[in-house]
């Protein structure tokens, strides 16, 4: 999951770079909502690990 928002922001990095700005944008937020969704399941991971311990 972290690796596919590494991609989408490395995407719309070079996107902003050669002056795509709807593409740039589009990716940018993709990345975003993946790395949400992977601090949350990393977050949830680590609950669950400590309660069943």
């Amino acid at each position: 999951m972290l690796s596919w928002a590494l991609t989408f922001l490395v995407i719309a990095l070079i996107a902003a770079v050669f002056g795509f700005g709807g593409i740039a944008s589009a990716s940018a937020g993709i990345a975003q909502i993946l790395f949400v969704i992977f601090l949350v399941l990393f977050v949830a991971a680590l609950v669950f690990r400590a309660v069943r311990r």
